[in-house]
């Protein structure tokens, strides 16, 4: 079938045309046909099935056949996202696929200036892609109201209720007007979250596509036992020996991907870190490089890299095995896309072998192991000597909320002379080192300085 015949209106089709698409995937098919009928949807898929168009094509097509005016810090259509990239992938793809309409997109989520949110959505919004978070706190400044809201998707249920958003969002749908259509999509279905779906789906339409159990066909997995202490000299050497295209690398915490994309530039590997520590400019400049392939290595956590969706990733190496391992599909998922073969490996430490039994538990296949290459500790060894800067020290990685406040800021009049910590137009250093001041400055709680 095309999108042909699916019953989609001229705008969208002259829209999907310019993207050169003209095959709808399964979850398309399936999802498409109800929604344009007004019916609610719960769709059980994983990232890279198409579901962004599979709710946002029809949704275009409702919102425009019902011509409806926006009214003021109000929207039509809300989708909710667990992660910023997630959000502005999203909101590119709306843009995309509204080419040819009137309707307008915003986003708004955190690491972007919480004023700007307020102008973007002042006059009204068509399709508001958001996080959680940063829609409360329009809520709760009375920016935004959701009173006239005429379509709601939460899209990636289960990041959300792992990323602790199930309050907030049972606080939106309290708000949330009882005639609406709601879409609602999730990899996999816990019971907070099927309870939430209870809540705000009538009689909905089901959905199953890919389940999450199965992996890319066109990857190819392997796994090599390790100590974790020489997984950075493995890594190194992996990027040494291999031609690499693109390549995901997944760390556990924001703290270790920090430290291996420090570990690869002693060595001479160019490589960036994403994950929620980082700053919003800081996280849309690594992601463009690696789109670039300027950085052809990003090391990510499994939380930042929902919605990284960048073709032509060659490899995804699992420097540490997710102990959820659902976790591993999504992975490897970013590799073999649009057609193409993909490599993953897996790192596996003695203590993260009951991880590897439940991957393969789930996936229902056994994982061909791969030896150390030869050599390995001499060429450990070369790599340990080679290094061309000093081994970044380990620090525990601290949540943010539990930092100290920030000092205020100093004004021009109230600068020492001589202070080591004094900015010109009386501004001061931010995040300085865990539990210290300036040289020979007092401590503070939280190492803010």
């Amino acid at each position: 079938m095309t999108f042909q015949s699916l019953g989609l209106s001229r705008a969208v089709l002259d829209a999907l045309a310019h993207k050169n698409y003209d095959t709808p995937t399964p979850i398309q098919l399936q999802s498409i046909p109800p929604l344009l009928e007004g019916r609610d949807l719960l769709g059980i898929a994983q990232t890279g099935t198409g579901k962004t168009a599979a709710f946002m094509l029809p949704s275009i097509d409702r919102l425009v056949k019902a011509n409806i005016r926006r009214k003021p810090m109000r929207c039509r259509m809300l989708v909710l996202a667990p992660t910023r990239e997630l959000a502005s992938q999203i909101a590119d793809s709306a843009r995309a696929y509204a080419k040819y309409t009137k309707l307008n997109v915003a986003t708004v989520f955190g690491g972007t200036p919480i004023a700007r949110n307020r102008r973007d959505t002042a006059a009204g919004v068509d399709i508001l892609v958001a996080t959680p978070g940063r829609l409360m706190d329009l809520i709760e400044q009375r920016c935004m109201s959701l009173a006239d809201l005429e379509i709601l998707v939460l899209d990636e249920a289960d990041q959300m209720l792992d990323l602790g958003f199930i309050h907030t969002l049972r606080k939106i749908v309290a708000m949330l007007p009882v005639d609406r259509q709601s879409l609602f999509f999730s990899a996999t279905m816990p019971r907070d979250i099927k309870e939430l779906a209870d809540k705000f789906l009538t009689d909905p339409a089901e959905v199953r596509v890919t389940p999450v159990s199965s992996t890319a066909e066109r990857v190819e997995q392997y796994v090599t036992f390790i100590n974790q202490a020489e997984k950075q000299a493995l890594l190194t050497l992996f990027f040494q020996k291999n031609d690499v295209e693109r390549a995901l690398v997944f760390t556990r915490t924001k703290h270790g991907a920090d430290r291996v994309v420090k570990l690869l530039a002693t060595n001479g590997i160019a490589a960036n870190a994403i994950h929620g520590n980082k700053s919003q400019p800081q996280r849309e400049k690594a992601l463009a490089a690696f789109r670039a392939g300027t950085v052809k290595i990003l090391v990510a956590t499994d939380i930042a890299a929902r919605g990284i969706d960048v073709p032509g990733v060659s490899h995804v190496l699992n420097f540490e095995l997710p102990n959820v391992a659902e976790q591993y599909v999504h992975r490897i998922g970013r590799t073999a896309r649009a057609g193409k073969d993909g490599i993953a490996y897996a790192f596996c430490a003695d203590d993260e072998r009951a991880y590897l039994r439940g991957i393969e538990k789930l996936t229902r296949q056994s994982i061909p192991v791969v030896p150390l290459p030869e050599n390995f500790q001499a060429e450990s060894e070369r790599i340990r000597n080679s290094r061309v800067g000093p081994i970044p020290a380990e620090r525990p990685d601290r949540p943010r909320q539990e930092q100290g406040p920030r000092r205020p800021r100093a004004t021009h009049a109230a600068k020492p002379a001589g202070d080591a910590r004094a900015r010109p137009g009386g501004q001061q250093r931010r995040g300085g080192r865990p539990g210290g001041g300036g040289r020979g400055g007092p401590q503070r709680a939280g190492g803010q300085r």
